[in-house]
Parts: C-alpha cells; structure tokens; sequence
C-alpha cells in the first residue's frame, strides 16, 4: 500500500510517497480503509523531531483518520464510517487501529468533517476548560484563530459564556472566518503593535484566558496582555522557536502559565470520552461547526505541510489516500 514515510528528520522534502506493507491487525485491532487524513501541527513537529516525546525512525507520521472498517469486528461491521486517534501512522491507506478506540461516524457528518473533531476538537474543549478554567462573562484571547483548534475554540469559547472572544488571524480573510464563527473582535497579530489592539478592546483591563501556540516573541506579547489571575495555556510553538519564561512575570498580577498535551487527557478515560461525546453531538446537531480546508492527495502531503508552516491555510488540512 502507499504511505507517507520519515526515515530522516528535517522539512517538508523528507515525507517520502512510497510503498510500505499493508498493517497486520493485532488481537482486538480491525483494519480501516482510511479516506480523510487530519494534519496538525504535531505532525511538523515530529517531522522535526522537536515533537513532547521522541519518534523513533523510521516511522508514518499523522494521528488522524477517517475512513470505513475494512471487515468485521467484533462490535463494529465491515464498512461502518469510523474516526480514531492513531498515535502515528495515519498517512497511509490503511491502518490498524484498537477496535475499541474507534468512534462511529454519525450520519449528517462527512469524514472530511469528522477527522477534524477527536484532536482539534478536544485540544480546543480542555485547554478552554480544563486548563483555562474559563468562567462565565470572561474574555478570551485566541491565536490562530482561522485554523484547526482556533476555529473550533472560538464557537466553544462563545457555548462556555465567554463574554468576549479576541481572535488573532494573519490575513483579512481569517479574520473574517474568525467573525463569522463568532469572534467579538479580530486582530493582525502579525503587526507589532497587536497588544495594543487587545488592551483596546478591553478597556486595559487584559484577558481573562489566553491559548498559545506560536511560542517565541507571540508567548511573551500574550503573557503581556493577561489580566490580574489570567491564565495562558500553551500548546505548541508553530513558530519553531521556543519561548522563554521568568517566573517573576508572573507575580505581579497572579498569573498562570499551563501547558497542555492532548496524550495525557487520554490517560483520564472518563473525562475523555464524556467531552469527546459532547463534542460529536454538538457537531451532529450543527451547533459546532467544522471549518474544512484544503485538501491534498496523500502524494502531496509535502506540500500541505509547507503551505501550513507558511500560514497559507485556514481551517482544517485534509489528506485523501
């Protein structure tokens, strides 16, 4: 079968098309005929080996399909439309995956629509509420607010009762997707002189909730801007450079700086699979929507990386096997 395969860390040139044997199912595993394909930002990450944990080479990055189950289960039948967290291996035609980590697609979802939901969709629900403890009348401050997570953030941000959203976005575009999602206010963080839009549009009293995920100079500017006990949650560092932190930033006004990792939320299967449900439902009845990107064949994925580093997308980037 075809596969994207890393057999050397660096850039976009090292996902290498080829092919690959066809995944041998364990006990308990079926095999899905995948057709959607999420990209994340983990994924360049790993790509660079500069991902939380390490990635032994050589391996097939991505944790997210959507696809049908290739032949019967024990629970679930051949053909059933299902999604799933991988781990790593996703950019492939087929992959094995634990039967019971597999999540039926409801009907009036599409796949393209439904691989956007299990990483980006939860990252967005914990790190508004179980990290970001985000109250009711609060003002959120939202980064990247056109793509994957951000989109998903801001509809969940506004369902929580955020009493104001500020979304950042680099193009007039994003900003205007950001708007229509429902973003109180949206601001070009790519200007210099950004914060001086968030303490505009606060009245200098600072946000409530902020979530980071450019790392570098954008930490520090965000940190900046929170109110008196405001809590940054940061997620990532898209930017490839890595913030700094002096503790002492943080006394002054009560701070708090947190990090979130997805992995760890699946180590609490209660509160996992109860906000993973809320978030299905929510989806099926059309109360959240799911912004879908471009789509690349399974061939190009080089090109989707290099177009998501460079901010030339919005929404969730899809690879079709």
């Amino acid at each position: 079968m075809k596969a994207i395969q890393i057999n050397t860390f660096g850039g976009p040139e090292e996902l290498r098309y080829c092919d690959v044997d066809e995944p041998t199912p364990s006990n308990g595993e079926v095999i899905v005929h995948v057709e959607a394909i999420g990209v994340n930002y983990a994924d360049t990450m790993r790509r660079q080996n500069q991902y939380v944990v390490d990635t032994p080479l050589p391996f097939i990055p991505g944790s997210e399909i959507a696809g049908t189950v290739k032949e019967d289960g024990e629970v679930l039948k051949a053909g059933t439309r299902v999604v799933a967290l991988t781990g790593t291996n996703a950019y492939a035609e087929q992959v094995a995956v634990p039967e019971q980590q597999l999540i039926p697609i409801p009907q009036n979802l599409s796949n393209e629509e439904a691989v956007a939901l299990p990483l980006q969709g939860l990252s967005a629900y914990h790190i508004l509420k179980t990290m970001g403890q985000l109250k009711s009348g609060e003002t959120v401050l939202i980064h990247a607010a056109a793509g994957g997570v951000g989109s998903l953030a801001v509809q969940l941000a506004k369902r929580f009762g955020a009493g104001q959203v500020i979304a950042t976005a680099s193009t007039e575009e994003k900003r205007a997707l950001a708007k229509t999602l429902g973003a109180d206010v949206t601001i070009d963080y790519t200007q210099t002189d950004w914060t001086d839009e968030v303490w505009k549009a606060t009245g200098d009293k600072g946000v409530d909730v902020a979530l980071e995920m450019a790392g570098g100079r954008i930490f520090n500017d965000t940190l900046g801007v929170l109110a008196p006990f405001g809590r940054l949650v940061f997620f990532g560092a898209a930017s490839g450079e890595l913030p700094t932190l002096s503790p002492f930033d943080l006394l002054e006004k009560n701070k708090t700086v947190t990090g979130f990792f997805l992995p760890q939320m699946m180590t609490r299967p209660d509160e996992f699979q109860s906000s993973l449900k809320e978030i299905f439902e929510l989806a099926a009845s059309g109360a959240l929507k799911m912004t879908v990107g471009p789509e690349y064949g399974l061939a190009d994925a080089h090109q989707a990386h290099t177009d998501m580093e460079k901010r030339r997308t919005s929404g969730k980037i899809i690879l079709k096997p």
